[in-house]
């Protein structure tokens, strides 16, 4: 298990809304959250040892999301 930590710009609940359709579809991803009070916006991610921190980056860029390894 390892834990990525990523800046993104996801700004409101509307938004984590759409990301969560994505991450919940990767099997790899065990668990996840968005901090909307952090100002980075970090998205913690709880995944397999196997899950790049690009896979992710390229999931968000696909939805139009931005993020960045911290």
């Amino acid at each position: 298990m390892k834990l990525l930590i990523l800046k993104t710009n996801i700004k409101s609940k509307k938004k984590v809304r759409s990301v969560r359709a994505l991450l919940n579809k990767t099997p790899r991803i065990s668990d996840w959250s968005v901090d909307l009070n952090d100002i980075d916006k970090v998205l913690r991610i709880e995944a397999d040892d196997s899950l790049e921190e690009k896979e992710v980056i390229g999931i968000l860029k696909h939805s139009g999301l931005y993020a960045e390894a911290l």
